[in-house]
């Protein structure tokens, strides 16, 4: 065994550990070093745009799935997690949404997380962001994060936005503004035509810096302590069994469900369940892998009357063509993050923020596990969720194997308000494919079909097709009752020198897209681990 000392050890090289290896390096006496179970970045595909609808299975994800969803049918649903350098934001969508205001003055009002009302927080969404279009209060421009509209978005997509208004739905051309409803084109985190991930803007610039090691390929093992104190990580790589030593701290980085599984192997959980697996117990938190918040996102899928979506790229040689052109031009349908348009709406009106959103993909079949057209034809498809889910589900260990895959339970539609709201979602997804702008393109919509017609009908449709929207958050969750893991400030309850900084410690699941808050959560770690704050 190999023993190594540094100040901070980063475990997960996620979009969190990437920002957080950029920041504490900016101090040059400061060692860090950043694990990461998965490889490095080098498939081509990471970088394209239009790589996204082949990463949500294969090499770059754990492979897991859900255990058996009591409320979907008893479906085991996939369930992708990235495996690779730079985390979700290598494998993504690339689209970017911050959530809206009210969910972080929520954490700091209702959920005992002073600090993180959005006032306090603004500032780190700005700090990160260099957006090439939108400036203003509400954006920053010279971020490391890329930020960019998309170059030339799809007819089907223009169809899609107009035939939102139709339905009465404005335009928005802003969804990070002050204003969230709307509909509109999304824009994306890509920079030059490429895919500007949390490696790629964060990590990549400051390789070079003497005082970063970054080592891929590690299955963390455990983390060590010296009584109540975090003092090292275990960890296996191609050299066999090592040890780092971290004077400073341990920042825990791997994931809303990487890191309390890490937890738990380390005996940091509830002690029942560690008992269980043989584990000894250095801290009994029983909120550990507790409160599992993610969304649950359905799918309608229409046939068009001829190849007007990307899925006629699915044809040799016109992907050829489109290769070419992205090659030597940085142009056509390669640039598309597939996933372009988008809204925010309601399904209650009585609501005064949005609490649904839609996810318009240009093609059919993108996605491992969602319904397609017959072959040979083209399609469309609509996504939507519930914003803010209700049920609560939970990870737990499947054994005390580092290797094993933990069991997630999400608990999708546990809470019948999570179902009713979906549904509405479907019917008004529906709608928005009935307008004309759409209809004129469209030859049947084929899920769901003219069957669906009953809310029964409509309750069957979401428990068989719907999905993870790729959003685990929460299962680590930040505040100061007895569920709580971390206090507002990141640091463990009843332990010492380790923290918790990625979309685990929300006490609750912000309403959009969570690469970007998760990106802001490990900019404001960051100062406070620095003690800026």
């Amino acid at each position: 065994m190999t023993t190594k000392g540094y100040d901070y050890v980063i475990v997960g090289g996620g979009s969190a550990g990437c920002v957080l290896a950029n920041r504490l390096t900016e101090n040059s006496d400061v060692r860090v070093l950043l694990l990461e179970a998965g490889g490095k970045d080098w498939h081509p595909l990471i970088h394209m745009p239009v790589g996204f609808a082949k990463m949500t299975t294969g090499p770059h994800t754990w492979g897991f799935n859900t255990v058996p969803q009591k409320h979907a049918n008893d479906r085991e649903i996939p369930y992708a997690q990235a495996r690779v350098i730079g985390g979700g934001s290598s494998i993504n969508a690339e689209v970017f949404t911050r959530g809206n205001p009210v969910d972080y003055d929520r954490w700091a009002n209702e959920e005992g997380c002073a600090g993180w009302a959005f006032d306090d927080i603004q500032k780190y969404f700005v700090r990160s962001e260099g957006n090439t279009f939108l400036a203003g209060g509400w954006h920053g421009t010279d971020g490391p994060l890329g930020v960019s509209n998309l170059p030339d978005p799809q007819p089907m997509t223009r169809a899609f936005v107009r035939s939102c208004q139709e339905l009465g739905i404005p335009y928005n051309p802003d969804f990070n503004g002050p204003i969230q409803e709307g509909c509109g084109v999304y824009q994306t985190t890509t920079k030059n035509a490429k895919r500007c991930s949390a490696a790629v803007a964060y990590l990549k610039p400051v390789l070079k810096r003497p005082n970063l090691t970054v080592e891929t390929g590690c299955l963390v093992k455990r983390i060590t302590f010296e009584g109540t104190r975090a003092s090292g990580v275990e960890f296996a790589n191609g050299s066999g069994l090592q040890t780092a030593h971290a004077d400073g701290e341990i920042l825990v980085t791997a994931g809303a469900i990487g890191t309390p599984k890490i937890m738990m192997l380390s005996g940091i959980g509830a002690a029942a369940h560690l008992k269980d697996h043989g584990i000894d117990v250095v801290a009994d938190l029983p909120g550990v892998g507790e409160n599992l918040n993610d969304h649950f996102g359905i799918d309608i899928v229409a046939e068009l009357t001829g190849h007007y979506s990307l899925d006629k790229y699915n044809k040799w040689h016109m992907a050829a063509w489109a290769g070419a052109q992205y090659y030597l031009f940085k142009s056509g349908p390669v640039t598309s993050n597939v996933v372009e348009g988008g809204a925010f709406w309601f399904a209650d009106t009585s609501k005064d923020v949005p609490d649904l959103q839609f996810h318009f993909l240009a093609g059919a079949g993108a996605e491992a596990g969602v319904p397609s057209v017959p072959q040979g034809s083209s399609g469309i498809t609509l996504n939507s969720y519930t914003l803010r889910p209700k049920a609560r589900g939970t990870v737990r260990l499947r054994s005390s194997d580092p290797s094993a895959l933990p069991l997630v339970d999400p608990n999708f539609l546990g809470h019948p308000d999570d179902l009713k709201t979906s549904i509405e979602g479907v019917k008004i997804s529906r709608e928005i494919f009935s307008q004309p702008s759409l209809q004129k393109y469209i030859k049947t919509i084929r899920f769901p079909d003219d069957t669906v017609k009953t809310q029964a009908d409509f309750e069957a449709y979401a428990r068989q097709y719907g999905r993870t929207s790729y959003h685990p958050t929460c299962t680590c969750k930040m505040g100061t009752d007895e569920m709580a893991v971390v206090d507002p400030q990141l640091r463990v309850h009843g332990l010492d020198g380790i923290r918790i900084c990625d979309s685990s410690i929300m006490p609750s699941l912000i309403g959009s897209n969570t690469n970007a808050p998760t990106i802001m959560i490990a900019e404001k770690a960051s100062d406070m681990i620095r003690g800026n704050q």
